[in-house]
């Protein structure tokens, strides 16, 4: 079994090489903003600095590093991600909003990033350019737990 054919970390419930592969391999490119954002979200996973870097808007890119990147991956495994709400970022459009929940471990302590994620379409590219991080999510207890356990969330991570 290999990366390709398991299912993508974005949540797509596609396979990872019919999905999110063929951006991070530079095969294709994201046609919207929520494709964009679920391949960053994926290359967080991977801990992948390089796509992570080319598909930052250039002006925020000019404030980062390679090495900063990597530094910030820490001990940090992303685990799901759901996406809230997209305004815009269609193909045809030139600017998108994608609002999201991203659940990780750090260690054995679990967290959430929501954040509203700003995007800009330039040169035939979507690009992240920034957001504004939210308050978290509130999860329903009999919901599947974030973690991807298969158990329910107050038999899992019942905080």
């Amino acid at each position: 079994m290999t990366i390709d054919t398991l299912s993508c970390y974005c949540g797509s419930a596609k396979l990872y090489g019919n999905c999110c592969a063929t951006y991070l391999r530079g095969e294709q490119k994201p046609s919207t903003a929520e494709a964009l954002m679920r391949s960053r979200f994926t290359a967080f996973c991977l801990k992948d600095a390089d796509y992570l870097l080319a598909s930052l808007h250039k002006e925020a890119r000019a404030k980062e590093s390679r090495k900063a990147l990597l530094r910030s991956f820490g001990n940090t495994q992303w685990c799901s991600l759901r996406v809230i709400r997209c305004q815009q970022g269609a193909p045809g459009q030139q600017r998108g909003e994608v609002e999201f929940a991203a659940f990780y471990l750090d260690g054995d302590i679990g967290g959430q990033l929501h954040e509203r994620s700003r995007f800009v379409f330039e040169e035939g590219c979507w690009f992240y350019v920034d957001g504004d991080i939210l308050p978290p999510i509130s999860l329903a207890r009999n919901e599947a737990c974030w973690c991807g356990s298969g158990r329910k969330l107050k038999k899992c991570h019942p905080e």
